[in-house]
Formats: structure tokens, C-alpha cells, sequence
């Protein structure tokens, strides 16, 4: 099963209309992402607590890490520079953190509040290596934009 993102974009927007609770729309998307592909084994947020500081947020799959500093990992990455992280090996990726020992490839993705703030970021794990492509950043971003930053 691959993503349907015009049919996941209508769906996000048709669940979380006037929410406005962050928590809510991280639960709500991190359930609607993870069950719309095969590829998605974890799914999930994790949140800017404090200044370089990411805690999990809302996710779907096994655990995952309670606390990445921005200095660590393929999350901490995309906290740090703010921009999505495509990896398609994460054995390869210098200083990945290793939450699950399935995780092949990886996508991370910023997340922004309406003033453009960093508040989180979306991290996608597969147990597939090389799964995500720049197409899949691209449309999941701007389901996040449209989910976060109105």
C-alpha cells in the first residue's frame, strides 16, 4: 500500500478542522500518516520542550526514545538545521540513535506553529531501507504546514 496524499491531506484537514490543541493534532496525524502506508513502521512527534531539547510526543509503533538532544540523531538534525532529513540507511547516518533495532531508513520533518516556531518535528521510521523519497517530504510537509502553522 502506498500513500494516497490528496485522499490523507483531505482526511487530516476533515479531523482536525478548528482544533487548535498541539497535542491533539500530533495524535490525530501520527494515527492518520502510520496506517496509510505499509512503509511507515513508527510514526510519531517529538516535541521542543525546552531550548535544544526534543521529548516524544504523540506516536504510533513500538517505543521510541524519550529524550533526543538537538545534537543527536536524525531528529536532533532536523531541530538543529530545520530542514527535513532523508535517510535511506540509517547505519550509515553519523550519530543515529537507535530506538528500535528494525528502524532501516528514516524521514524527519519540521514542524512549525503559525509564528514559524520549531515545536516539533515528525519522524517517520521503516523497517525498508532506502523507503523514503523527496516526494514523501514534500507532501508531508505541507500536510504539516496546513495542520500546524494556520
Amino acid at each position: 500500500m502506498q500513500v494516497d496524499y490528496p485522499a490523507l491531506a483531505r482526511t487530516v484537514a476533515a479531523l482536525t478542522g478548528g482544533e487548535r490543541d498541539s497535542v491533539a493534532l500530533m495524535a490525530t496525524l501520527a494515527c492518520e500518516v502510520h496506517h496509510s502506508d505499509d512503509r511507515f513502521d513508527w510514526t510519531g512527534f517529538y516535541r521542543v520542550t525546552e531550548p535544544g531539547l526534543l521529548r516524544i510526543g504523540p506516536y504510533q509503533g513500538g517505543h521510541g526514545c524519550l529524550v533526543i538532544p538537538f545534537e543527536r540523531g536524525v531528529c536532533g538534525a532536523c531541530a538543529r538545521t530545520g530542514t527535513a532529513q532523508i535517510v535511506p540507511d540509517v547505519d550509515a547516518f553519523p550519530g543515529h540513535i537507535a530506538c528500535a533495532s528494525t528502524t532501516r531508513s528514516e524521514l524527519v520533518l519540521p514542524v512549525r506553529d503559525a509564528t514559524g516556531a520549531l515545536i516539533a518535528v515528525f519522524d517517520i521510521d521503516s523497517n525498508q531501507p532506502d523507503a523514503f523519497a523527496e516526494d514523501d517530504a514534500i507532501r508531508l510537509q505541507a500536510i504539516l504546514d496546513a495542520t500546524f502553522a494556520r
